[in-house]
């Protein structure tokens, strides 16, 4: 029994730990991000992507979407938008309805599925406002695909 109990308590020591570093790993990967170093950023934020962190995954799908530190691909991109989408990430949502919307980044175009990642980035307590302003100032604008994104988000 009190075998038992040290192994429990060596595997949840062991866990916060690693949430620790995951953190860590981010908050430095973010910051080479922002200073615009993204080839020693791909690599911390690549752990804590690994690791679930939504932020590092946005961030490192980025990388790969637009090239910055690591060659473009556009697979790896979708990938890591689709893993932060999924736990909520609105930024994440917004990219991969704009690809569904636009049959981009290797999708199919399929609008059932753009809009509903289109509409869940919208309803973000954090970002949904801020993705919904920029969206209709393009719309505005004339961007026609942002006309096409504020009438999915609205119907």
């Amino acid at each position: 029994m009190k075998h038992t109990l040290i192994i429990i308590m060596a595997l949840m020591v062991s866990m916060a730990v690693g949430a620790q570093s995951a953190d860590k790993l981010y908050q430095e990967g973010k910051q080479l991000y922002e200073a615009e170093d993204y080839a020693a950023a791909v690599p911390k934020l690549k752990a804590a992507a690994e690791k679930g962190k939504k932020g590092a995954q946005y961030r490192l799908a980025r990388c790969y979407d637009k090239g910055l530190g690591v060659a473009e691909n556009n697979a790896e991109a979708i990938k890591w938008y689709q893993k932060a989408a999924e736990k909520g990430h609105a930024k994440s949502q917004y990219q991969l309805g704009k690809a569904y919307m636009k049959g981009k980044k290797g999708l199919a175009a399929d609008e059932q599925k753009a809009k509903l990642w289109l509409k869940r980035a919208v309803k973000d307590a954090e970002d949904g406002k801020k993705i919904r302003d920029k969206i209709r100032k393009n719309a505005n604008e004339g961007d026609e695909d942002a006309k096409k994104m504020l009438r999915l988000i609205e119907s």
